[in-house]
């Protein structure tokens, strides 16, 4: 059985162009000065079986659960078999103290609300059988063309009305040399919403004592179909502190982005991002600029040197002295601003969601690749296997 990243990863010749164009730019930590939380107490460790808890009843009758990582330092991570949702995320601040820094309820009643169906968030969840969009829900594979269902205008998003995000996982907590673990696994039948193939997906989330989120997916198929899996996490460095996210300072280390049209499918071209508000190879405040971009930032930024792990973005919010840094072995990240949140949402702790309330960055292939020959294939076929891994550090910058 080969191990694959994707079939067609660099024979793509336009990415192979994109890849000549790349500044030789090597990862780098958020800043100097950034700096990772000490443990309260070195003797302290993490127990070696994260807890389990209800987290309600599906609509559908079912007992939802959710699962409560811990590392030696502190940090927690909840995260609920409901479409794999990261509903909570606790870290430390400059000054020790800790807090939630991603949007989210403390029920699974509300992701299932009316109102947060109708706007379609996708809050912490696990994104599939095809993150981001597809044109005109359809794509022709093999000869054959196959017809998804159009929940977005008349696209594809998100793998559709029912997509991952929207299914039991079964999962199975547990531990590794790494930190504790929780294992979650969907088989994704040939025919759902569209797509050909039985895909066997797992899911790895590990919850590190560096202070690292590790995301780890992998899987299979019968039948050559497109698969692209990303963590639709919205996060808030000051999360209580601050109703938006426009003062955090963002760097994504990426020379082109891919331009789209008003419906947000690409067009095709990977523009360069010198001189214009796409630029954050340089940190830059989020609000600083993106006035000047029409709806905000939702675009994918084609990553610089995108072979093995390497960075995809590094974030600072100077209250709470919070960094986020971002690695990952996809070839792409959407960057996305939280423009169509509109205050219809009260999440946990009794806050409103507003416009630009949180930001996400999705590791990814490129939007509509199975429509577009010259980015990096999506296409996963009988016998390969596709590994992706993505890992969010958290620190403080004093």
């Amino acid at each position: 059985m080969t191990h694959i990243r994707y079939a067609g990863y660099l024979a793509s010749g336009l990415f192979a162009t994109l890849l000549l164009a790349a500044c030789n730019q090597s990862p780098t930590s958020t800043e100097a000065g950034t700096t990772t939380p000490a443990a309260a107490d070195s003797t302290q460790t993490s127990a070696a079986m994260p807890a389990s808890t209800s987290f309600g009843k599906t609509t559908e009758g079912t007992e939802a659960q959710l699962y409560t990582l811990t590392n030696a330092h502190g940090l927690k991570v909840d995260i609920s078999n409901y479409g794999g949702t990261i509903t909570s995320l606790i870290v430390p601040d400059k000054d020790g103290k800790m807090g939630d820094i991603v949007l989210g309820f403390d029920n699974v009643s509300g992701y299932q609300s009316p109102a947060f169906l109708k706007s379609g968030p996708y809050f912490g969840a696990l994104i599939g059988r095809y993150g981001n969009r597809i044109k005109g829900g359809k794509f022709t594979l093999d000869g054959q063309t196959y017809t998804l269902a159009q929940n977005n205008g008349q696209n594809s998003l998100h793998g559709g009305k029912k997509g991952f995000d929207k299914v039991i996982w079964d999962a199975k907590p547990g531990s590794s040399a790494d930190g504790q673990t929780l294992t979650l696994s969907y088989l994704s039948k040939d025919g759902e919403e569209g797509f050909p193939g039985n895909l066997q997906v797992t899911v790895v989330y590990t919850l590190t004592d560096n202070d690292e989120l590790k995301i780890d997916y992998s899987a299979t198929t019968d039948k050559a179909t497109p698969v692209n899996l990303t963590n639709h996490s919205y996060f808030n460095l000051a999360l209580g502190q601050s109703k938006d996210v426009l003062a955090h300072q963002v760097m994504i280390p990426a020379d082109r982005y891919t331009v789209v049209n008003d419906q947000l499918i690409p067009t095709g071209e990977l523009r360069p991002v010198k001189g214009t508000p796409f630029d954050f190879k340089t940190p830059h405040a989020i609000g600083e600029r993106i006035a000047q971009v029409p709806g905000g930032y939702d675009h994918n930024w084609a990553l610089n040197n995108p072979s093995g792990m390497h960075q995809a973005a590094s974030v600072y919010e100077p209250t709470t002295g919070r960094t986020l840094e971002v690695t990952t072995t996809e070839p792409g990240v959407q960057f996305y601003t939280g423009n169509f949140l509109d205050g219809t949402l009260t999440g946990k702790n009794n806050v409103t969601y507003g416009k630009n309330a949180g930001f996400c960055l999705e590791t990814q292939h490129f939007p509509d690749s199975p429509n577009q020959a010259d980015f990096p294939s999506t296409t996963l076929k009988p016998g390969d296997t596709l590994q992706s891994t993505t890992i969010f550090k958290f620190g403080v910058r004093k």
